[in-house]
């Protein structure tokens, strides 16, 4: 249903249809195989397809989650009232068909789809919205930060919402298309939070079926779904396969019919496998150093600039990507709208790494950990080659890896070091990251880094209440350009997003933002 009108995201008075915010880019550089999203020919219903997935879910609520895995799984259950486009640059109606603004631009009164249900077959109205977004608003330490410009949200009639907001709020659209509000219905259908969210119930096109945690997740049809014959699969498998070899081996052989992000050494390989596909999709996901600010001598930017000096990335990406991406100097990657190409991210200089340190609390070196999952040969690789660089300067680097599960929860409890962690957008809007990722009252508290820069967290929220291209460029400037020379996170690279499906899998295809919508999947006749 990508047809439907775009959406875009700055406000301009009495519009509709308004102008895009933003001044990024035209993204990562990618190469792509033949991709199945193109795949000709009329789909089949039913089969039952399964993903090889590095690590486990962690959570099905969406108000408190925030690894991938999860959140990819949880936007097959329950849906918002806007989605992503298909470039990853806007958004457009879902649950909603459209929507009228105020004058004073703090009125949202939304339009609801006609004749969307739940997959318990109960319509969706208007109070289910407003349920779900009060209840958003509500979590404190989750994405509660995204809506917190709402001041409050009606239901006048059973298809019509009004979002209030305290002040004029440019990401308003774009915050409101995150999974975390993603419609639930009204009081958790008469369940507590904690006992609704082990079986979730939404308006997406799969259901929830069974979870057996570090095994496999498996989702099912939803036959209420409001999108006519959708989806074409039976069912959907997530199942927990940590290491890389074995799950290319369980796509070969068939146990699999997706694979994700296969090792970037296999690449070359699998794109000459019979059967397989390899895609390389346009993506937003960087990846980082992450250094926690509260173990010592993480407090000294000079200690972290030192350390991110020292990191070759450009070797990096020869070296772990085979090419397939470019070194990161942002927060932000260049496929987001705000991106800055001159924010000044610290690149390898092995002479200004030698002239940080030694003007630190630590001048001749120190011994730290680095956290990395287990079954992860990219991340291996890249701790081996930091371990190295790190080497000429006094700093011993152990490596220590944990089942991927438990190392995301460590990280996210700041139980670490360093940490590799990445990121990729959920919403077009550099809203959701800056907060995220640089302000430390949010819930993730600065990416689980515990940074805390005022001038920075006042650059992010003063981007946000204004409506002015050039205004909101000015503030993301500042943010990114400061965030950079302070060396919070040290950031590595830029890379698109790898998946190897067997020939059989039409209709996969990732947004730059790594949304998936398994409802237009269908495997070929026979297949599954």
């Amino acid at each position: 249903m990508r047809h439907r009108p775009v959406l875009t995201l700055a406000v301009t008075v009495g519009c509709a249809l308004l102008a895009l915010a933003g001044c990024g880019s035209s993204g990562t550089t990618s190469s792509t195989s033949s991709s199945t999203s193109a795949s000709a020919g009329t789909p089949v219903e039913g089969g039952n397809l399964v993903f090889a997935n590095p690590q486990d879910a962690q959570s099905l609520d969406e108000s408190t989650v925030f690894d991938n895995n999860s959140i990819w799984i949880i936007e097959q259950i329950t849906q918002p009232l806007f989605t992503v486009t298909s470039n990853g640059k806007s958004v457009m109606p879902w649950l909603a068909t459209g929507y009228t603004v105020s004058k004073n631009q703090l009125a949202y009164t939304i339009t609801l789809r006609q004749g969307v249900k739940f997959s318990n077959g109960a319509p969706m109205t208007s109070k289910d919205v407003q349920f779900t977004l009060e209840q958003t608003m509500a979590a404190s330490q989750g994405w509660g930060y995204i809506d917190s410009a709402i001041k409050s949200v009606a239901a006048p009639s059973a298809d019509t919402v009004v979002v209030n907001l305290k002040y004029k709020w440019a990401p308003i659209l774009a915050d409101l298309a995150l999974f975390a509000n993603g419609i639930v219905p009204d009081n958790y259908g008469g369940k507590t939070a904690a006992a609704f969210y082990q079986a979730p119930i939404g308006t997406g096109p799969f259901k929830f079926d069974y979870w057996h945690k570090g095994s496999a997740l498996k989702l099912i049809k939803n036959t209420s779904y409001w999108q006519p014959g959708k989806p074409y699969l039976d069912s959907v498998t997530w199942t927990d396969v940590p290491d890389v070899n074995t799950r290319q081996l369980q796509l070969t052989s068939g146990q699999a019919q997706i694979d994700q992000f296969p090792a970037w050494s296999t690449v070359a390989t699998l794109k000459s496998t019979p059967g397989v596909t390899l895609s390389l999709f346009p993506s937003t996901e960087t990846n980082y150093l992450a250094f926690n600010e509260n173990v010592k001598p993480f407090q000294d930017v000079n200690v972290r600039r030192a350390i991110s000096y020292a990191i070759n990335r450009t070797a990096l990406v020869k070296a772990v990507l085979f090419g397939n991406g470019q070194p990161a100097n942002s927060i932000f990657p260049p496929q987001l709208n705000y991106y800055d190409p001159n924010s000044g991210g610290l690149q390898y200089n092995l002479a200004d790494a030698k002239a940080a340190l030694a003007k630190s609390s630590v001048p001749h070196g120190f011994t730290t950990t680095l956290l990395l999952p287990s079954g992860n040969s990219d991340y291996a690789t890249i701790a081996t080659i930091v371990q190295s660089e790190l080497k000429p300067l006094g700093i011993n680097v152990q490596i220590q890896q944990e089942d991927p599960n438990t190392a995301n929860e460590n990280f996210q409890a700041e139980k670490y070091d360093m940490f590799f962690s990445l990121w990729t957008m959920d919403i077009p809007d550099p809203d959701e990251l800056a907060t995220f990722a640089l302000d430390p009252s949010a819930g993730s508290k600065s990416f689980f880094t515990s940074y805390d820069n005022p001038t920075v967290v006042k650059a992010v929220h003063a981007a946000e209440v204004t409506t002015n291209t050039a205004a909101r460029q000015a503030d993301y400037n500042t943010a990114q350009t400061l965030a950079a020379q302070d060396a919070f996170m040290s950031f590595l690279y830029y890379s698109p997003y790898q998946y190897a499906e067997t020939s059989n899998v039409h209709g996969f295809d990732v947004t730059p933002l790594g949304n998936y919508h398994m409802e237009d999947v269908w495997l070929s006749a026979g297949s599954g």
